[in-house]
């Protein structure tokens, strides 16, 4: 119990340490399509625990989601890492976000199953990859209306 939750601090605190490396500009440009997915996922939790999609036995308190450290640690700051490098080139980002969900799912999935934090319940893991895929779209758009909007609203000229 003691090394899971060395794990889940880790897993939550250690991709904040890259954020000096990914730069203030990138960080406030991306923050608000990694925001927007991080609620996602949390709606989605709720959700796959009514369905039985997948079972996180540890419980950081009564009525939090067991995948919190994933969402506000790796997927947070992973989204910013990916569309610093891929926004704006969607093969690149689609092909990228392949790679590193199909990792996620078919072998760190296996570690988190392992260690007891995670495991599949009635979703096999190709199923995982789609629902992966699905937030994959989701990000990208959210990030692509914010910056429309954003750039709408600045190119209004001032009075």
């Amino acid at each position: 119990m003691k090394k899971l939750n060395l794990v889940l601090i880790s897993m939550t605190i250690l991709p904040f340490l890259t954020i000096p490396i990914l730069g203030v500009k990138t960080f406030k440009r991306f923050i608000p399509g990694a925001l927007f997915m991080s609620l996602y996922l949390i709606a989605e939790g709720r959700f796959a625990e009514k369905r039985k999609w997948w079972w996180f036995p540890f419980r950081i308190k009564p009525n939090v989601l067991g995948e919190l450290p994933l969402i506000i640690g790796p997927f947070f700051i992973g989204s910013i890492w990916i569309l610093k490098y891929t926004f704006g080139k969607f093969n690149l980002y689609l092909l990228i976000n392949l790679i590193v969900d199909s990792f996620f799912t078919y072998f760190v999935l296996d570690w988190l199953k392992k260690i007891g934090y995670v495991s599949l319940v009635r979703l096999s893991k190709f199923q995982l990859s789609l629902v992966f895929l699905i937030k994959t779209f989701i990000l990208y758009g959210t990030q692509l209306f914010y910056e429309k909007l954003f750039k709408k609203q600045t190119s209004f000229p001032k009075h």
